[in-house]
């Protein structure tokens, strides 16, 4: 291994290998090794209900059984439309054993959005909550779905339609399953906005996820398989709760404490605390929100037994990480990752050096590169931003019926990110945009990430998010929306004169509006595009 081409490696934590041997394994092994090493271990804690390994894999037997004397074949897909829950738990893995494709879907979809990328997927069937069971009822014959699955109590549902409790009763254990799965089958459909903008549907492989797993379980040097709990709070119909959060915990078999409402903080600190979560993957918003909980600053949470702690979706602010760090005295780390990579890449190390701004290391296994954002071919140098392309083992295998897209993002073997980043010396990565965010002010490039930054380091500044909007006259100029520490005033006066003294003056945002709150996704990133839409939408 060339260290000068990959000077990374000298920088990880002691006992990280440089490669994994990942011995050709699927999620289903996975889930299979902790049943035979932690059978009667708790797997999952959910609304205080706690199942084992072994319960959880008997039960997702039976929904394998129940699949296929159904007529799924392999590669059909199944669409999971529930909260982080057991039966979340134990459908993704039925789902598995029976040579289905997951396909997670956001609980708070609308009727029309499940029956769009319904539609688009293929899913032959659904499994759901019964809150959700008579909206969606109504668009299924305009889709391939054809069997809803329901869990909850209601017993009143179409007779083409089963109760999760009948699947449970009706297709007990006994019967053994026979389908043959590989690491190249397909796991998981999962819906991004892509690296070019557009929504798609990125296939992940068995082996992508179970090598992003496995380098995880490796990069967290302060764990021990068997001994940690995981608070999983980002949702599980996102790649990044799928696999750091429930399957990473599979394969440290480890608890795993469902929480279905992050948003929720006294059910979740109750939860760490109760159950004294060890591993917390998340956002900056929910590390954010814990540290100014008035709760949590009066000591009437005891969140000591964390010790390992993964930021994605968005930049971690450094303020945020002091804080949580000071407030648990465990590591938070950031890392980076998207859906067609399922789901990191990079990370700082939990335990040396983690750099102000950078989105880590990369992980073993893993190859990246910097390129010109023109063509794609030329190598930038040290410093120099580009767009960012990696190789690895978790590079998805396409996009589900978009070979143009495919071959857009995916070239000799890389995948184009869409993402702007520079390297240092040492090998750490700093993100400095999307490529498709980059603000063109009098001909010269703004990032968006770096007028951010800046602001949140004001002390009255709790969240900013800037984007690109036109002025009266047709130029396209900064913009940032503020959201105020709790009891502050600011003015944009005062916001503009404190950018002025770390920007230059084309960088400094023209407009400024402070609000309440910022539009984000389920997973915590601010939706810029919203902000720019609303502002257009107001001129």
């Amino acid at each position: 291994m060339n260290k000068t081409n990959k000077p990374w490696l000298s920088r990880y934590d002691r006992g990280v290998p440089v490669e994994i041997e990942l011995s050709g394994l699927t999620l289903v092994d996975l889930l299979k090794e902790a049943v035979r090493t932690h059978g009667s271990s708790t797997c999952t804690i959910s609304s205080n209900e706690e199942l084992t390994y072994q319960q959880i894999d008997e039960y997702s037997d039976r929904i394998a059984r129940f699949l296929l004397r159904k007529g799924l074949q392999k590669g059909d897909r199944v669409g999971i439309l529930l909260p982080n829950t057991s039966e979340f738990v134990i459908s993704y893995y039925g789902i598995l054993k029976a040579g289905g494709i997951v396909m997670a879907l956001n609980p708070a979809y609308r009727p029309v959005e499940v029956q769009k990328l319904a539609s688009e997927s293929g899913i032959r069937f659904l499994i759901l909550l019964d809150s959700a069971y008579d909206e969606i009822g109504s668009i299924i014959s305009q889709t391939a779905i054809e069997k809803l699955v329901v869990v909850g109590g209601r017993t009143e549902i179409n007779a083409d339609d089963i109760s999760w409790h009948n699947l449970l009763e009706n297709f007990p254990s006994g019967e053994a399953l026979e389908i043959s799965i590989k690491p190249d089958d397909p796991a998981v459909f999962q819906y991004s906005g892509g690296t070019t903008g557009t929504p798609k549907c990125a296939v992940g492989l068995h082996r992508n996820l179970v090598a992003n797993v496995c380098q995880f379980s490796h990069w967290l040097v302060n764990t021990q398989p068997g001994q940690e709990t995981i608070l999983v709070a980002i949702p599980l119909y996102h790649v990044y709760g799928m696999v750091l959060g429930m399957n990473l915990a599979v394969k440290l078999k480890s608890r795993m404490v469902l929480i279905s409402d992050p948003r929720d903080l006294d059910v979740l600190l109750q939860a760490v605390q109760a159950f004294k979560a060890t591993v917390f993957p998340g956002v900056p918003s929910i590390y954010a929100a814990i540290n100014h909980y008035p709760p949590v600053l009066a000591g009437e949470y005891d969140l000591s037994s964390i010790k390992a702690c993964i930021s994605g979706s968005t930049t971690l602010p450094i303020r945020v990480k002091q804080e949580f760090e000071a407030l648990t005295h465990g590591h938070l780390v950031e890392g980076y990752g998207l859906s067609e990579a399922p789901t990191a890449t990079h990370c700082n190390p939990i335990l040396r050096e983690n750099r102000a701004g950078s989105i880590g290391l990369p992980l073993p296994d893993v190859d990246c590169r910097i390129v010109d954002m023109d063509t794609g071919t030329k190598e930038m140098g040290i410093g120099e931003p580009g767009e960012l392309i990696i190789r690895g083992p978790q590079v998805m295998l396409g996009y589900h019926q978009r070979p143009k897209e495919t071959a857009l993002a995916l070239r000799d073997g890389w995948l184009f990110t869409g993402d702007v980043a520079k390297m240092d010396r040492d090998g750490y990565f700093y993100l400095v945009d999307r490529k498709k965010d980059v603000i063109k002010v009098g001909g010269f490039q703004v990032w968006p990430n770096e007028i951010e930054a800046v602001i949140l380091r004001h002390p009255k500044v709790r969240e900013a998010a800037v984007a690109g909007v036109l002025d009266g006259a047709g130029n396209e100029t900064a913009k940032v929306w503020i959201v105020l520490q709790s009891g502050m005033n600011c003015t944009a006066e005062e916001i503009k004169a404190y950018c002025k003294e770390y920007l230059t003056g084309y960088k400094v945002p023209r407009f400024i509006e402070f609000r309440d709150s910022l539009p984000k996704t389920t997973v915590g990133k601010v939706l810029r595009r919203v902000l720019a839409e609303e502002h257009s939408s107001e001129k």
